[in-house]
């Protein structure tokens, strides 16, 4: 009877640790972004949704480790159906400043990062383009 007391316990406070460790902060900046995507002939949802997961966010988080980046898909609402997005969490607004100018050009730092990216930019032209308009919201 004891252990699996621990053992919830333990569960309990894991899982608590989780919930926390994902919400956001105050000062977290999130950055909502629609995609107009267009595939490469062949090229299928999948294989796009595989290639983000698997291969650009990663290699993203590693280059701008105070983001966090997600795609997504709309199901309803004001964007038609189906549309692709992007959700980036940021630290906070200094952890995006140190990659965007006030004027909105890429620092020193951006451009830096955005050459360790080059091979998964080169890799993603294979697969389609896209562009975006973008939102940032600031948590309060």
């Amino acid at each position: 009877m004891k252990t699996k007391f621990l053992l919830l316990a333990f569960l309990l406070a894991a899982f608590a640790y989780s919930a926390t460790a994902q919400s956001l902060q105050k000062g977290n900046l999130v950055g909502t972004h629609t995609m107009k995507l267009t595939l490469k002939p062949g090229v299928t949802e999948k294989q796009f949704i595989d290639f983000f997961n698997l291969k650009y966010k990663p290699a993203f988080t590693k280059a701008l480790p105070e983001w966090q980046v997600f795609l997504v898909k709309s199901i309803r609402g004001d964007v038609p159906k189906d549309t692709y997005g992007l959700i980036y969490v940021i630290k906070s607004v200094q952890a995006r400043d140190k990659f965007y100018n006030q004027n909105g050009t890429e620092s020193e730092i951006q451009k830096a990062a955005r050459e360790k990216l080059k091979p998964i930019f080169e890799e993603f032209d294979k697969i389609g383009t896209y562009e975006t308009v973008y939102t940032d919201w600031e948590v309060l």
